[in-house]
Order: C-alpha cells, then sequence, then structure tokens
C-alpha cells in the first residue's frame, strides 16, 4: 500500500510473547493428528440470537473467532499486528490523498470452498448485504461510511467513502466484511442456524446439541487462495461450560490448547508451579472492562451519581483482589498501550475517595444512599466475573453512599436486555476490532453504536472522531482522541475499570502457540502445528 502505516508503535512493542516454560521448537507439519482447541465461549443460536454466524449480525470475539476460520475478507491482519494485507485480495490501496478512495482486486481463481468462482460483485453483494440488514446487534457501523461501491471486470472494486478514513483496510479486515455466496445468503434477510460457508482457511463442520455447538471440526479448505499459511490440516473447537472443565481437558490430554478463558487462579498456579507437559504462553492484550449507563434511567440519570461511582471505585483494590498479575488498572476506554492513550478519569478523580464522592452527590442534592442493580452476564467472560462484581459492591456499599445488588445473566439473555435499555448500570468488556484508538471510541459513541446508549456528545460524534480519521500517520490523531477521553470522564457514560492480558496454556509438543491468538484477541488456528516434546 502506497500509505504511511497504522502501526502504532506502542502497539508494535507488544507484539513479542513470553514464554513461562519451553516447548518444542519445531515447526509444524501440514499433517498428523487433528489438534484440539478448547475454548468457553458459548455458541447458541436463539431466539433472540438465531442467525449467530451471519456476517450482517455477528458482532463479538468468540463468534468472529470461529467465522474467521471459514469466511475471508478482502485483506487480513498479519499474524505480528499491523497494516492488513491481502487476503481475498492481490492488492488494496487508497488512489488519493484523502484517504476517500479504497481499490483491490482481487486474486486470481479466487473460489469458494464449494469450487463456484468468486468476483468483485460477489464482494459488493456481501458487505451491501450487511449494510442494507443494519441488523441492531449487528457490525454495519463498521461499514456505514461506504457512499458507493464500483465494480470492474469482475476481479476489482473500488470503495467510495463518505469521508476520509485511514481505518478503512482494518474494517474490511473484520468478519463483518466476509464474503458470501448469493444463493446461500439472502440479501435481506439473515441466515439463520449455526452454519457457515466461505472462501477461508477452513472448512466447518458443526457438532450441534438442542441450539448450542459442542464443536466445531475445521478441515483445511483445498480451494482456498489466500495470505494464510496452515501449520496442520485439521483443528477441533470445543465448548466448555467453565475454565475449570477445560482445564481438567488438558491436563488429562483430551485437548491439546486451552484459549479463551482462563482463570487468574489457573494462570498463577501454571506460574507458580508449571508442568513438565504444558507451556504457558503470555501475550500482549488489549482486552478492556468497563461499567456503562442508561444515562436515561431515572437511577443514573442525574450525572452526579455516575460521578460518584468513577470517584468511589478503587481499581487498584478490584485489580489485585479478583485477577492478580493478569490485569492493570485503567483510566480511560483507550488502553495503556496505544498511542493517544491518556489516564483522562485518573486526571479529573484521581484516588479513590469516600469524601470526594460524598461532596459530589451532595452538591447536586441527592440523597444517599443511592440503590443501584449492578448487572452483568454469568458466562460470556468467564466465572471470574461474579467476583469483579462482588468486589465492586461491597466496595460501593462500604463508603455508605450506595447501596448496590448484583445480578448476573446468561449472556443470551443479557445481551438483548442490554441494549434495549432494562439495565441502568452493567458490566461489559470490549476486545477491539482492530487495534487503533478509533476502535475504543466509535463503537461506544459513534452513531448506531455497540451499546446502543442514549447517551450522545455531538463534539464526540459530528467533530472529533471524523477529524481522527483524516491521519494516515495515526500519531498525528493524538489530540482529538485525547479530546474525546476528556469529554468520556467528565460525562461518565462509561467508567473504565482495568486493561487485561492474554494467555494461552498448548501441550509442549504444540507449535505457534505464541501466535495463536493476537493483540485483538483473533483467533488463528492455522498457526497451530504439532512439533516434539
Amino acid at each position: 500500500m502506497n500509505r504511511k502505516t497504522l502501526v502504532l508503535p506502542a502497539v508494535v512493542g507488544l507484539l513479542a510473547p513470553v514464554l513461562a516454560a519451553c516447548g518444542g521448537s519445531e515447526s509444524g507439519g501440514s499433517g498428523g493428528k487433528t489438534i484440539v482447541v478448547g475454548t468457553t465461549d458459548q455458541f447458541v443460536a436463539t431466539k433472540d440470537a438465531p442467525a449467530p454466524f451471519d456476517p450482517a449480525h455477528a458482532y463479538e470475539t468468540g463468534i468472529w473467532n470461529v467465522m474467521r476460520q471459514t469466511t475471508q475478507s478482502l485483506v487480513r491482519v498479519p499474524r505480528g499486528g499491523g497494516l492488513p494485507v491481502p487476503d481475498a485480495a492481490s492488492a488494496c490501496n487508497f488512489t488519493d490523498k484523502e484517504n476517500e478512495s479504497y481499490r483491490c482486486t482481487l486474486r486470481s481463481g479466487l473460489e469458494f470452498a464449494d469450487g463456484t468462482k468468486v468476483t468483485a460483485d460477489d464482494v459488493k453483494y456481501s458487505i451491501q448485504r450487511v449494510l442494507d440488514i443494519k441488523d441492531d446487534n449487528g457490525p454495519s457501523g463498521l461499514l456505514d461510511n461506504i457512499d458507493t461501491m464500483e465494480t470492474k471486470g469482475g476481479t476489482e472494486i473500488v470503495f467510495h467513502l463518505k469521508t476520509p478514513d485511514a481505518t478503512f483496510p482494518y474494517k474490511l479486515a473484520t468478519p463483518a466484511a466476509g464474503i458470501v455466496q448469493k444463493d446461500k445468503y439472502q440479501p435481506k434477510k439473515l441466515r439463520d442456524g449455526l452454519e457457515m460457508d466461505g472462501s477461508g482457511p477452513y472448512t466447518m463442520k458443526a457438532d450441534v446439541k438442542g441450539d448450542q455447538v459442542e464443536k466445531f471440526t475445521f478441515t483445511k479448505n483445498p480451494n482456498y487462495k489466500g495470505d494464510v499459511k496452515f501449520a496442520n490440516d485439521k483443528v477441533e473447537l470445543r465448548s466448555f461450560p467453565t475454565a475449570e472443565a477445560m482445564g481438567t481437558a488438558l491436563a488429562k490430554g483430551d485437548i491439546d490448547l486451552m484459549a479463551r478463558a482462563m482463570t487468574p487462579g489457573q494462570i498463577q498456579q501454571m506460574q507458580v508451579s508449571p508442568s513438565k507437559d504444558v507451556n504457558l504462553v503470555e501475550m500482549p492484550g488489549l482486552e478492556i472492562r468497563y461499567l456503562a449507563f442508561n444515562t436515561d434511567d431515572p437511577a443514573v440519570k442525574n450525572k452526579a451519581v455516575r460521578e460518584a461511582m468513577a470517584q468511589a471505585i478503587d481499581r487498584n483494590q478490584l485489580v489485585s483482589k479478583v485477577y492478580g498479575q493478569t490485569a492493570e488498572p485503567l483510566y480511560s476506554l483507550i488502553p495503556t498501550s496505544i498511542a493517544g492513550h491518556t489516564n483522562s478519569f485518573f486526571n479529573k478523580y484521581g484516588e479513590a475517595s469516600k469524601a470526594k464522592a460524598q461532596n459530589i452527590l451532595k452538591s447536586a442534592n441527592i440523597s444517599t444512599p443511592v440503590k443501584l442493580t449492578l448487572n452483568y452476564t454469568k458466562d460470556h467472560y468467564g466465572s471470574i466475573t461474579e467476583d469483579e462484581f462482588k468486589n465492586l459492591s461491597a466496595q460501593l456499599n462500604a463508603t455508605g453512599l450506595f447501596s448496590t445488588t448484583i445480578q448476573g445473566t446468561e449472556w443470551s439473555k443479557f445481551r438483548p436486555a442490554q441494549k434495549k435499555g432494562e439495565y441502568a448500570v452493567y458490566g461489559l468488556g470490549w476486545f477491539p476490532d482492530f487495534p487503533d484508538p478509533d476502535n475504543f471510541v466509535a463503537p461506544f459513541f459513534g452513531k448506531d453504536n455497540f451499546l446502543n446508549t442514549p447517551y450522545v456528545s455531538n463534539d464526540i460524534r459530528n467533530t472529533l472522531i471524523p477529524q481522527s480519521r483524516v491521519a494516515a500517520d495515526r500519531n498525528q490523531a493524538a489530540k482529538p482522541f485525547e479530546q474525546i477521553q476528556d469529554i468520556v470522564a467528565n460525562d461518565a457514560p462509561v467508567i473504565p475499570l482495568w486493561q487485561g492480558k492474554q494467555y494461552v496454556a498448548a501441550r509442549t509438543d504444540i507449535t505457534g502457540t505464541e501466535w495463536a491468538i493476537n493483540s485483538s484477541s483473533d483467533l488463528q488456528l492455522w498457526e497451530l502445528g504439532r512439533g516434539k516434546k
């Protein structure tokens, strides 16, 4: 591409994984026994989410990590991060200095897994379909800056954008821009069920019990043409109800690797007492956790309530008591390792203080204790989330200024209820779509945002986000991001809590573990091979 890199130096420095123990260093061959990977992600088709794997609907890390194995996009983020490289395309680049016109040429002989030819019209159809369906839970906001798409000769597509956007290649690298077949995905209707088809690295077979997937089998796609290099022919992805069950399976040799999500206790145990049969690999992570508010709800509509909570919460205590060395306190939605980060919440509120929180409420004539329910999802981020919310509740109640209870709900019910505004206060996590500060801002405060929040800052939405997207050199975008973070700290529609590290644990004969998950938590199963113990 003919542009300056979008990779931020702070992110590049993170991309060296840390191994707690050393396994075989031989590169994995393309054959051999099937590699089995464990996850605690749950894959369910429900009444509220009947089409979990449709690119027009899917917008969560666990689902995307399955889709990345089967669907293909024009470009992909390479194993160590950085500027997206061509995948379904042979070349892509901006054709103007303003970053408003982006051209891609498809690879020669590109086919779907069933042998059907892939054309530029299929790419246009797939992306237009996401925009037309505009699912409430879906990722259409990532692509809504597209004004028109122009195809030429079946192999070329040009995206004309409404406004300059230097992050657009990253958005094309997400499953939201996955290429689908017209005869399997209707133009304005979601594809219900648990099936997927595409031109990606693997074909997929799902073993389903009831409405839930127990296991995926990914088999190398013989028709795949793209940038991925395979270290295996077949991988299984098994879903476990708990991290403890997944850990037991690894210890017994029933699985070869466990990824999302290990508990802090499991990680600490492996660090203190390493096993000769298992390696623990620490990798850079950009996961964040935060509290968010329905700012129209009477309980938290007054900004002073949200400010007082931000003033009262002790992040250091939360992290040390619940997450230990696997997380660190966070004072902005933009992680510390992303250029443009500022500690806006610390700059405004400083250390946790009951006296300051009391003054905030008193000045706003708010009676105490303020009664609130803190809502969280029981099964989406691991069982440790309950401990986190017990700690938060205890902290707030100890001030005497709040009377809080906690309520855990399954993700399949939690997410629809949150989107409908049924919770005044709720906790969520965020795994970035791509490692740029834009993706820690626009999904929360842009139009058609992920939270479906009633909070609107016109300065953020209409001025600062567009300003931040102009610069191809992303370091030059720091100023608008600093302003955005300060506005968020002042208005407190969310309260950032912590930033996490990420780990995988694998049997010692498994190679490629350091590349199995990138900094955005993208699962890259093709990197895994089998070597020697």
